[in-house]
């Protein structure tokens, strides 16, 4: 039996094809926006209350059915074992032919601070865009499913955002400090690509691609209309971008 829906929050309607729990398709019309179900921010000090979660993570998923159920619950237990701000974790399905949608459903219905939204298209920019974009937290980050960033490099991420001290935090495979376990082949692409970017673009950042991220939501709101690629570059956009306005790019070594 279907739960019934919680109260709603309006996401900016675009073209994309962007679906709440009620199947509503939006359209590029904003007066005709989509909504999916909002919940109170969970943990940390604002536990159970109606304020704005200090911290939204949200996670892309598609046909993720597999890994989806036991990565949200493990990071959700990490959240309430010890991190100290509050957080609501968002479960965006990028038009799974799968399993996930409905799994993601039930985490929502059933798991306090859990959120879950489709998307009619892929592409893990259009699901950070549509998340960030409506978001009420105070800092937006994402992470990939498979968690495979340590989770104890989360509150190193977020904390110089939540206390001012940067605006945008990144995690690094390949900064000093950071340990990696990954087939030399993925090694090699990286370190290629992020040369690249130094080379051509004269980036400072040293790793555009680590799914693992966070920004002040002002930030985000601001930077998020000027960036034009919805898939695989949507990190490096966005992040030169930060760069050359000149904001404060805060970089954390992570295990991965």
């Amino acid at each position: 039996m279907r739960p019934p829906a919680p109260a709603r929050r309006a996401i900016p309607g675009d073209a994309d094809g962007l679906a709440g729990v009620d199947g509503e398709e939006a359209t590029d019309d904003p007066a005709h926006p989509a909504t999916f179900p909002a919940r109170a921010p969970w943990g940390g000090r604002a536990a159970g209350q109606a304020a704005r979660p200090d911290v939204e993570i949200v996670v892309p998923v598609h046909n993720e059915e597999v890994d989806l159920g036991p990565s949200v619950r493990a990071l959700r237990a990490f959240l309430l074992a010890g991190f100290p701000y509050s957080f609501q974790i968002t479960v965006v399905d990028n038009a799974s032919t799968d399993g996930t949608w409905p799994l993601a459903r039930e985490l929502a219905a059933e798991l306090p601070g859990v959120m879950a939204v489709r998307l009619a298209r892929k592409g893990r920019g259009r699901a950070l865009r549509a998340a960030w974009s409506a978001s009420r937290a105070r800092v937006v980050a994402y992470m990939d499913v498979d968690l495979s960033t340590d989770l104890n490099a989360l509150l190193p991420l977020v904390a110089p955002l939540l206390s001012g001290h940067a605006d945008v935090a990144i995690g690094s495979r390949l900064a000093p400090g950071a340990r990696v376990v990954r087939g030399p082949k993925r090694t090699v692409i990286s370190r290629c690509y992020n040369w690249l970017l130094r080379v051509t673009l004269r980036v400072r950042f040293s790793d555009a691609q680590c799914g693992f991220k966070a920004m002040r939501a002002e930030i985000a709101h601001r930077l998020l209309p000027l960036v034009e690629d919805t898939a695989w570059f949507f990190d490096t956009e966005l992040l030169v971008l930060a760069e050359r306005s000149g904001l404060r790019i805060h970089e954390v070594p992570v295990d991965w």
